[in-house]
């Protein structure tokens, strides 16, 4: 099939096949498993995941792809094709009691953050997912606390997964080739919170707003959540940025401050 990479989709198709051997290296699915990947494209994964056994969902948004995909594997009854909008699908209708869903995809890096909070709403049916991303988003969710990279998406992603990057994939391996490096990341939800929060919902809220303001301290960036005495109280250095603070000190924040 020739089909052009539509830039409002973005859509940059992985062609290497030595990254496609690696990334299946690392993931190693398993006959019987569900899978779901989302982005399918051409089929450059979807293929070799039929052929280790599992059952595949795959959501595609481009329905031109779609009717490529549903002619490619015609007759496959372990692929079911869903034509949607990742950011609006519903992932947790696809668990079946007592089997975790394992999920991929080549996300497009103009909705991969918003698409991976989403899918945090998923975890609990969720065993793993790798994903390939822009590798300054891979930094920024792995990062640790004192690094520049370190962000509210770190702290969001940490909260929910053990996260950790597997490998760089250069431009060359997609078609168009992209104009910035990408990387492969894994994300493991936790089976239980590493850290203990009363409210999510305020939780986000102090955390979003300790990092609106990167320069300014916490008894600056936090005054309307939490005194600079409370701050103290905690243990926590109230002349300290968001960028120094940790997971468990956010959350102790969070449990301490009013919603």
């Amino acid at each position: 099939m020739t089909h052009t990479a539509r830039k409002r989709f973005g859509q940059n198709f992985l062609q290497d096949h030595r990254v496609i051997s690696d990334i299946l290296d690392y993931a190693h699915p398993q006959a019987g498993e569900h899978w779901v990947e989302i982005g399918p494209g051409l089929g450059a994964l979807t293929k070799p995941l039929l052929s280790s056994g599992v059952t595949l969902d795959v959501v595609e948004l481009d329905r031109d792809l779609v009717a490529h995909l549903q002619k490619q594997f015609a007759g496959n009854n372990r692929l079911s094709i869903h034509s949607a909008d990742a950011l609006k699908f519903d992932f947790n209708a696809l668990a079946t009691a007592g089997q975790k869903l394992r999920v991929i995809g080549n996300l497009p890096y103009n909705i991969s953050t918003p698409l991976m909070f989403h899918l945090l709403e998923t975890t609990a049916c969720v065993e793993d997912m790798h994903f390939m991303l822009q590798k300054e988003v891979v930094n920024r969710i792995c990062a640790e606390p004192g690094s520049k990279k370190y962000g509210r998406l770190s702290v969001m992603m940490q909260y929910f997964c053990e996260t950790e990057w597997l490998f760089d994939v250069p431009p060359e391996s997609f078609d168009p080739a992209p104009k910035v490096m990408s990387a492969i990341v894994r994300l493991v939800p936790h089976q239980k919170p590493p850290v203990e929060i009363e409210d999510f919902q305020h939780f986000s809220q102090l955390v979003t707003q300790a990092f609106s303001q990167r320069r300014k301290t916490l008894r600056n960036s936090l005054k309307n959540f939490i005194s600079e005495d409370e701050i103290a109280a905690l243990g926590i250095d109230a002349n300290l940025r968001a960028e120094s603070v940790s997971l468990g000190e956010f959350a102790l924040l969070s449990r301490h401050s009013q919603p």
